[in-house]
């Protein structure tokens, strides 16, 4: 067996990552494991039938988590085969139940349960570290559900929210994830034991002497297990079905790169009110020792973007899947499916510190409102003057003029003088007071019932989660 280490290729996913958690899950060790536990389920239901003896059975399980992997790629240089190496491992390390291990079976009645297994156990730690993102997530929503910023649509200033607000459509989008995530662990189903094609034909003749049917066999095996069976399988478990996990899993990326995507943009110093946690020896850039470069929320987005093309790939495998089974599939699915929960992981992780560590720059949520704010008050004025008796058409011109006028001179550099344009136009004047203008041009309040769905929506999450 090789010797890893830094001088030859490692997947980013072996050290830089992910959690040590995930990585225990995908590792070859645990899948060699969970290998061994299907195949003490298959000899204990092969047991109860009178196929076998309890003395073979104790043996395998006394030897269930004695991973030899250097043994086991030695059996695999001459059989090329993984799994038939495996097999050989174990029958060497348990000489009384060896010669038993795979009766009847077929690689992938091995394989599938425990790939099932693993996507089972991969799902319940994303959806604990879902679980505490959207957590984390409420608290700020209700810290900052009142506090009043500009919103951008197509990237301009538009009218103002609230932060609270803001995040909580994004805590909307993640508690779906969670949701869908949920569903697929749910739904999640093993090949069980039905042999080369799916017909259960080798466990008929192997139980045709015996009180079991290869139905009842693999019910037993299954609830071993602790994992429900497909009714119909080909040599292989449907492939949709990592399709449709990989699509909550992508899905939940989704949403978290968007969150990272406005985190970049807030951050940029022209806007400026939002920065990621930043630590006193942090280095920006190698160049430019001023850089606050917002590397977490650039992370999030290249391992997101790279996750959002798994499910293709996974479509591709169950779409091709010809007949009962090709094996066109396997060598990407030692990739995909851990790649895919790694980042999932990872994103989980940096989402957790950026909300939690996220810094709120007041003084440019202020000045960005006193900028911009105002044009989406002038609504208020329109309307006030309006009441008063003043034509709406009339209005809107004036309010439109001096607009475009005050737009030019932020341009240039100069302050907002809308408010004093306004107040100096006996279009406008003439139905309000020029000492009320400033008043109702002040854009803090126009923000709706935003705070109170947001708030709503942290309780939701909150409710979701009990």
């Amino acid at each position: 067996m090789s010797q890893f280490s830094f001088d030859t290729y490692l997947s980013p996913f072996t050290w830089r990552y992910g959690s040590d958690e995930m990585r225990r899950n995908w590792s070859l060790a645990n899948k060699r494991r969970l290998w061994r536990r299907v195949w003490i389920a298959l000899a204990t239901a092969q047991q109860e039938a009178g196929l076998v003896t309890a003395e073979q059975v104790e043996d395998l399980r006394a030897h269930q988590d004695t991973i030899d992997i250097t043994r086991s790629h030695e059996f695999e240089k001459d059989l090329h085969h993984d799994l038939m190496a495996e097999i050989r491992t174990f029958a060497e390390q348990a000489p009384v139940g060896g010669g038993i291990i795979h009766l009847g079976a077929t690689s992938m009645d091995i394989e599938d349960n425990a790939d099932a297994l693993r996507l089972r156990d991969g799902l319940d730690i994303i959806l604990t570290k879902t679980q505490a993102a959207l957590s984390a997530l409420a608290d700020v929503i209700d810290r900052e559900a009142d506090n009043v910023c500009m919103a951008f649509t197509h990237i301009q200033p538009a009218e103002p929210t609230t932060i609270g607000y803001r995040l909580a459509f994004i805590a909307q989008d993640l508690l779906a994830d969670y949701q869908a995530v949920q569903r697929v662990r749910e739904a999640l189903k093993g090949k069980g034991i039905k042999g080369a094609v799916g017909t259960s034909a080798s466990y008929t003749e192997l139980l045709h002497d015996t009180s079991f049917t290869p139905r009842q066999l693999e019910g037993r095996v299954m609830e071993l297990l602790g994992l429900p069976a497909f009714e119909i399988t080909h040599q292989t478990y449907p492939r949709r079905q990592d399709w449709e996990v990989l699509n909550a899993v992508a899905g939940l990326g989704m949403t978290l790169y968007k969150f990272a995507l406005d985190l970049r943009l807030l951050q940029s110093p022209p806007v400026g009110e939002w920065n990621e946690p930043f630590g006193r020896h942090q280095v920006g850039s190698s160049a430019m020792p001023f850089k606050r470069n917002p590397i977490n929320a650039e992370n999030m987005n290249s391992l997101a973007r790279y996750l959002a093309a798994l499910p293709g790939v996974a479509w591709d495998n169950a779409a091709h899947s010809m007949l009962e089974r090709t094996l066109d599939d396997s060598g990407n699915r030692r990739l995909l499916l851990p790649d895919a929960f790694l980042i999932a992981d990872e994103l989980l992780k940096r989402f957790q510190r950026l909300i939690t560590g996220l810094q709120i720059n007041q003084p440019a949520i202020e000045r960005n409102l006193a900028t911009y704010g105002i044009f989406a008050a002038t609504e208020r004025l329109l309307m006030e003057a309006a009441r008063n008796g003043g034509d709406r058409q009339e209005l809107h011109e004036a309010i439109r003029e001096h607009s475009m006028t005050a737009w030019g001179q932020i341009m240039s550099g100069a302050p907002n003088n809308l408010a004093d344009l306004l107040a100096n136009d006996v279009r406008v004047t003439q139905y309000v007071a020029a000492e009320s203008v400033a008043a109702l041009l002040d854009a803090s309040s126009h923000i709706g019932d935003a705070p109170e769905r947001a708030r709503n929506m942290a309780q939701t999450i909150r409710q979701q989660l009990a």
